[in-house]
């Protein structure tokens, strides 16, 4: 496969990948299209941003079989876009059985000419137990490696199945690259999005992001606007969804704040194409069918508008400022977000060093990579002189300043990223968990400068934490 990473902030990538239909540059997300009844026309769909489609290869096998392998799935769709097919997966959850076999469904996708294949997995639902879950998980992985034996010219998309057990999802992520996919698909994660369960969703994909670190990362049935910068910055490239059109068949209009009823709008907060021409009272008394195409074209357009912002926020390597204004929308992407401690080792590892900015949104702004590597990288600047002097104001001349969330930063670093290019609240409104970091660093400082003497000047808030100060310090509070 033809892969190319464009631009990367956070975990988040603008990726290009090579399909025979053209290129799909990520992230971006795949809307789900019923081959027998399109709730919005197929070739309508890169109106609203759509570079790529994702269909059920099952329905058109029960409901086309001979025709769509002598037409092939774009003629039976009507685009010549990029198609990934599923398996049938999604129906063996729902009804626990269907009716082919893998190596049957695998060859169909490859000869109605899908873009994107997907063996048949066996999706586990969360908080399985443990055994059930590994049988399951046994035969993807024997699935997966016969779906490599048959992959021709498609490119192979391999599911990561597991349940919500770390090991598990780890072990099939490992197996996974060992067998080669194309394209690798975290799956059975809508129960935990439809109960808000977003702390153990960022787990799965953490985890599995632990392993798959540099080729495309798929997250099954994730499409609402709320999710997608918190899940591009942990690493995901692709998404598919039919959102879009189940939200407005309840009447249900998606934003980047979350779902609102249409019954409780009085504005609409968008001013996109559909937007635009109509009020909330106008809408609620179109006829059924015209207010639900009205509100899945919202939903595709709202969609596809935080697509390009994550992608800009890439650009500007401003991603850890979007997804810590996004996370407000709810207390539970709060919870998701703040787990990224347990995995500061991969951010540090593919977050850029160097940014043109570094703007504090809360205290989820203390958990950055940039934060700890400023920590570790000022212990080894060496200063010639015996005693070091340290300020909190900088209007008092210091070898190096005091300053919240980074710590000690010595005046040769002012100027330069992240320090220099910081913008917080004053030392006076800003959270005190941000004093208390620098205070933390300050001290794992002071421990690497052994046979310095330290003059440390604290002044307002800072004074509060003089009895925090390593021995042997001196200190003038002001």
């Amino acid at each position: 496969m033809e892969f190319e990473i464009i631009a990367k902030d956070a975990l988040g990538r603008i990726c290009r990948i090579e399909t025979r239909h053209g290129k799909i540059e990520t992230p971006t997300v795949l809307p789900v299209v019923n081959p027998n009844i399109p709730f919005i026309a197929p070739e309508k769909m890169r109106d609203y941003g759509a570079q790529c489609l994702i269909t059920n290869a099952y329905i058109i096998y029960r409901s086309f079989k001979d025709e769509a392998i002598e037409k092939g799935v774009h003629k039976i769709l009507g685009v010549d876009m990029p198609i990934m097919t599923d398996s049938g997966s999604y129906q063996l959850m729902l009804y626990g059985d269907v009716e082919i076999k893998n190596r049957e469904i695998l060859e169909f996708q490859q000869k109605i000419g899908s873009d994107l294949i997907v063996p048949l997995d066996i999706p586990t639902p969360p908080d399985a137990d443990y055994e059930t879950a590994r049988k399951d998980l046994e035969e993807t992985i024997r699935r997966e490696r016969e779906a490599k034996e048959l992959k021709k010219d498609s490119l192979l998309v391999l599911p990561i199945q597991g349940s919500t057990i770390a090991e598990l999802r780890r072990k099939n992520a490992e197996v996974a690259k060992e067998i080669g996919g194309d394209v690798y698909a975290i799956g059975a994660i809508v129960p935990l999005m439809e109960a808000y369960r977003f702390k153990d969703l960022a787990k799965i994909v953490l985890e599995v992001k632990s392993v798959i670190q540099i080729e495309p990362i798929h997250l099954f049935g994730c499409g609402h606007p709320m999710l997608l910068a918190l899940a591009v910055a942990m690493g995901c490239d692709l998404f598919d969804s039919a959102a879009y059109a189940l939200y407005a068949k309840d009447d249900r209009y998606l934003t980047v704040y979350g779902t609102k009823k249409l019954s409780e709008l009085q504005y609409f907060p968008c001013d996109c194409p559909v937007c635009a021409k109509k009020i909330p009272e106008e809408l609620r008394e179109m006829e059924k069918r015209e207010r639900e195409l009205f509100l899945a074209e919202h939903n595709l357009y709202a969609t596809f508008e935080e697509i390009k912002v994550i992608k800009e926020a890439i650009e500007e390597n401003s991603l850890f400022e979007l997804v810590e204004k996004r996370i407000r929308a709810h207390p539970n992407l709060i919870s998701a977000w703040r787990i990224i401690k347990d995995y500061s080792e991969l951010f540090e590892r593919y977050d850029p060093w160097i940014k043109t900015r570094f703007f504090y949104c809360g205290l989820e702004t203390l958990m950055r990579p940039a934060v700890k590597r400023h920590a570790k990288a000022v212990k080894n600047v060496e200063f010639e002189k015996d005693t070091i002097v340290i300020s909190t104001d900088l209007g008092i001349l210091a070898d190096a300043y005091l300053r919240p969330v980074f710590g000690v930063v010595p005046i040769e670093l002012l100027e330069s990223y992240p320090c220099g290019h910081a913008e917080m609240p004053d030392d006076d409104t800003i959270e005190k968990e941000a004093l208390e970091i620098a205070i933390a660093n300050l001290n794992d400082f002071v421990r690497a400068k052994k046979g310095k003497r330290f003059v440390i000047h604290l002044t307002g808030r800072w004074k509060d934490f003089a009895k925090d100060l390593p021995e042997g310090c001196e200190y003038v509070l002001h």
